[in-house]
């Protein structure tokens, strides 16, 4: 098949892309690993021997993140509806986070210990249709959020993936009155084109 001016442009602006090489330098699977990095770079939330659930973790270059820097006593724990090859250190689920019995399963293995840290990349499998796609998201953001207010510590972390657009706003007020620190960024590993935007919180509100 031929392809299209977009096609190649993509292509273009990935062969010249400096987290690409990067990532390829450093041996991690993808991009993805510095927008975390440059995330705890900002908010210094990855500490030694902490508990950790990443959601939508395929391929894996945040877990490997994780993997790195908080060392053999931690615990990470990463799922997926796609497949993950396996990282030192990480337990890992295939599954779909939006179906009931994949969330069990997760919280089964949690043992009833609360986390430090929850991370979600997760997004819909994008349509190009922008209400729809961000619809979608808002879904997931919100699963993430009701998953991070049941399971992590009183001064919990929670970084999660949004798009701007139809009910962010929204969402990220639900995030305000769960946590005491919110805040939103863009890393410099974002394409600039890209509506992804990251909400980070911290220290529950007490009920």
């Amino acid at each position: 098949m031929k392809r299209t001016k977009t096609s190649k442009n993509w292509m273009h602006e990935h062969v010249d892309d400096f987290y690409v090489n990067e990532a390829q330098r450093l041996g991690y699977r993808s991009r993805a690993a510095f927008k975390l990095l440059q995330a705890n770079e900002k908010y210094k939330f990855l500490k030694q021997g902490s508990r950790i659930v990443d959601l939508g973790s395929a391929p894996g270059s945040w877990s490997e993140v994780l993997s790195k820097l908080i060392g053999e006593r931690g615990r990470i724990i990463a799922l997926d509806i796609l497949a993950m090859q396996n990282i030192k250190n990480v337990e890992f689920i295939q599954g779909d986070f939006r179906e009931e019995a994949v969330l069990l399963q997760l919280e089964r293995k949690l043992e009833n210990e609360q986390l430090d840290l929850v991370i979600s990349d997760m997004a819909p499998n994008i349509s190009g249709i922008k209400v729809k796609d961000q619809l979608e998201i808002i879904y997931l953001n919100e699963l993430a959020l009701d998953f991070s207010l049941k399971w992590l510590k009183p001064n919990g972390h929670f970084l999660v993936k949004s798009f701007v657009g139809t009910d962010f706003e929204k969402f990220l007020g639900q995030v305000k009155r769960s946590y005491k620190k919110v805040t939103t960024f863009k890393p410099k590993a974002s394409r600039d084109r890209s509506s992804e935007i990251f909400i980070y919180a911290r220290d529950l509100v007490a009920h």
